[in-house]
């Protein structure tokens, strides 16, 4: 293992961080229709001119690559080549944006309105939109939005035309189209709209691929899509996908273009609009359908305060430096371009690596609020059965400690100096008054003991997700705490090893880059040492006297996720004694789960979470815990769990 040393070259504390500047300020004190009908000139790729839908088409459909699929298309099914292009014409129809900037200055002006009713500020750090307006003159680019809210395109496109930069095409899913007047809408702003399966249909990828490309490799505008693929229920980074970023690195391993720039972007909400929305998905309570009709029955949310949102715009990442020494382009000499293949092992490998700095760099990124940490403190005030509350000046007291480690480890935290301590935790517990109560100079969650458990747990679900904000920052110390609470001596090796199984274990849950095992070991070690909460040696592991207070934070933030995985592996050796389908094994889970929390065996309702549920049976499979045969059968479970799960036991769930 490499010496901790090496980490302090990285120390997260050096990090210099760009000022903010908040854009609604000016939208309060003019005029939004001025600002809608504004001269609106983007500098442009390489002064190429604006691109038309109807062109775009065009390009789409006489390219070499789709023309190759549409004849492969039609010697496997025997159709007639010109049906088959019908089909790739209706495809493009379905897919393609149609901007328009007539209707881009209508959602300027109604994003303002709506804009400075729900939210105090919305900040930006102008130095990432000057890097990302170079970039967009230089190369290609492609913007990585963090997605925790369906706001966040919309917000996208508000900030590039705030600051006069070129519109962004968005991929956007399926559902919106149901949305009659409003899917037209996001089309004609920028949006096109992809299919969120389809997987086997060779010709579907080709037409959606190719026109990405074609955006990308002329630079008509940037490409925006959701490195996670999905809106994160739980405030967590999700695992990315790869399927588009694959397709945008596809020019420059071929040679198309010289280069292409990725660019992060985190978005960060001190209040979320759909947190109990969320809470209710992970419960099993289906999500409303998108629809028109819908859009205006949430009006009632523009009456409400959501506090500020931080966007910060990331350095752009250059996929040439991030390519070298890692792949080898000469291998796509030797087949022509237009023939499309999957990508070997070792640019599936480059792409994944590279995919999981990006989301890295996103979480690198993010602003935390102080709610943030009164959540965590307050989910494991609630977790040890603190009925009663805690003292507001202790709660006040507890943040404050947790405000300076969390800095300490690094965290972009956003807390307001010129306000006394006690001032900010009441303005936080002010603003997220339906999750928390205070009685008698007392605080605790929102918690009425006549509510039903799945009511108390959209309460508890809905604060976790403010408290996971904050995993990124704890992760790898947490782990090392849990390792060292769950091994058998305080010998190093004896602590790697556990470690390196939690961490193992949680790879589907949280962001651990793969093959970085000793580095985030390392990185864990320096920061416990820093902050005067270890002492490693070349042979051990030692807790300092003041360090116990640290350590026991740390595990309770894991606490629950590694509750959740033991409660699942015991369903499957104790319960499951059935064949399960898949839609059936998440209702019996959350039933068995029900039966444990009412009858106090269990701490935590985020166990509750179907997000956690999947996660851990995605976990024992890759670990081999569970095989899968016809079914899943449980087999030699690590005692690494804490000692409670059972072991040895096989049980066949069909899944």
């Amino acid at each position: 293992m490499a010496s901790s040393n090496a980490y302090a070259q990285r120390d997260p504390m050096l990090k210099k961080r760009d000022d903010f500047e908040d854009i609604l300020e000016e939208r309060r004190n003019s005029s939004d229709l001025r600002y809608a009908l504004k001269c609106y000139t983007p500098a442009l790729y390489k002064g190429v001119a604006p691109c038309k839908s109807s062109m775009l088409k065009s390009m789409v459909l006489q390219s070499d690559q789709l023309h190759y699929v549409i004849q492969q298309v039609s010697k496997e099914t025997g159709r007639q080549t010109d049906n088959v292009q019908e089909e790739v014409s209706a495809i493009l129809d379905e897919m393609a944006h149609s901007l328009q900037l007539s209707t881009v200055r209508f959602f300027a002006f109604t994003l303002s309105k709506i804009f400075k009713s729900l939210f105090k500020s919305i900040r930006v750090n102008e130095e990432g939109i000057q890097r990302l307006q170079q970039a967009i003159q230089d190369h290609p680019v492609v913007l990585l939005p963090s997605h925790r809210s369906y706001m966040d395109f919309l917000l996208m496109s508000y900030l590039l035309y705030t600051y006069d930069l070129t519109l962004p095409v968005i991929a956007a899913g399926m559902d919106f189209m149901g949305m009659k007047f409003v899917g037209e809408m996001f089309r004609m702003s920028g949006a096109f709209f992809i299919r969120r399966s389809f997987g086997g249909n060779k010709l579907y990828w080709a037409v959606f691929s190719e026109y990405v490309k074609t955006m990308l490799k002329n630079g008509f505008a940037p490409v925006e899509f959701f490195l996670e693929g999905t809106r994160s229920r739980t405030s967590k980074s999700l695992i990315p996908k790869l399927g588009l970023l694959n397709i945008v690195m596809d020019p420059f391993l071929k040679g198309e273009v010289f280069d292409v720039h990725v660019v992060p972007v985190s978005i960060s909400y001190e209040r979320i609009l759909e947190e109990t929305l969320y809470a209710r998905e992970l419960l099993g309570i289906p999500k409303p359908k998108e629809s028109t009709s819908g859009l205006f029955k949430a009006r009632k949310v523009l009456s409400e305060d959501y506090g500020s949102i931080h966007v910060y715009f990331g350095q752009p990442v250059s996929v040439r430096s991030l390519a070298e020494g890692r792949v080898n382009r000469c291998q796509f000499n030797l087949v022509p371009r237009h023939i499309p293949g999957r990508p070997d092992e070792d640019i599936h490998s480059f792409v994944n690596d590279s995919a999981y700095k990006l989301v890295r760099a996103q979480e690198d990124n993010m602003v935390l609020k102080p709610w943030v940490l009164l959540a965590s403190l307050l989910l494991q005030k609630q977790a040890v059965g603190q009925e009663q509350g805690t003292a507001l000046d202790e709660l006040t007291a507890q943040a404050v400690w947790l405000r300076d480690l969390s800095r300490q480890y690094g965290a972009f935290l956003h807390w307001p100096d010129q306000m006394t301590p006690s001032e900010v935790v009441s303005s936080s517990l002010s603003l997220h008054r339906g999750l928390v109560r205070t009685c008698e100079g007392k605080v605790q969650l929102a918690l009425e003991h006549e509510e039903k458990l799945l009511s108390q747990a959209v309460i508890v679900l809905s604060c976790a997700s403010y408290r996971n904000q904050a995993l990124h920052v704890f992760l790898r110390p947490a782990l090392l705490a849990s390792a060292i609470h769950a091994a058998s001596s305080n010998q190093k090796q004896e602590v790697f090893n556990s470690f390196s199984f939690l961490r193992n274990m949680f790879s589907n849950e949280f962001i651990l880059c793969p093959g970085a095992t000793v580095q985030d070991f390392e990185e864990a070690c320096y920061l416990l040492v820093k902050t005067g909460t270890l002492q490693v040696t070349q042979k051990e592991v030692l807790v300092n006297e003041r360090g116990h207070r640290t350590l026991a934070f740390l595990v309770s933030m894991l606490d629950p996720f590694l509750q959740g995985y033991q409660v699942v592996c015991r369903f499957l050796c104790e319960e499951a004694t059935e064949t399960l389908t898949e839609k059936q094994f998440i209702p019996a889970i959350r039933k068995f789960i029900i039966k444990h929390l009412l009858a106090g065996r269990l701490r935590y309702a985020e166990v509750l979470s179907s997000d956690l549920q999947k996660n851990s049976l995605a976990a024992f499979l890759r670990l081999g815990a569970v095989e899968k045969i016809k079914g899943y059968q449980i087999s030699n479970v690590s005692p690494c769990l804490g000692g409670k799960l059972p072991t040895q036991k096989a049980v066949v769930a069909r899944l």
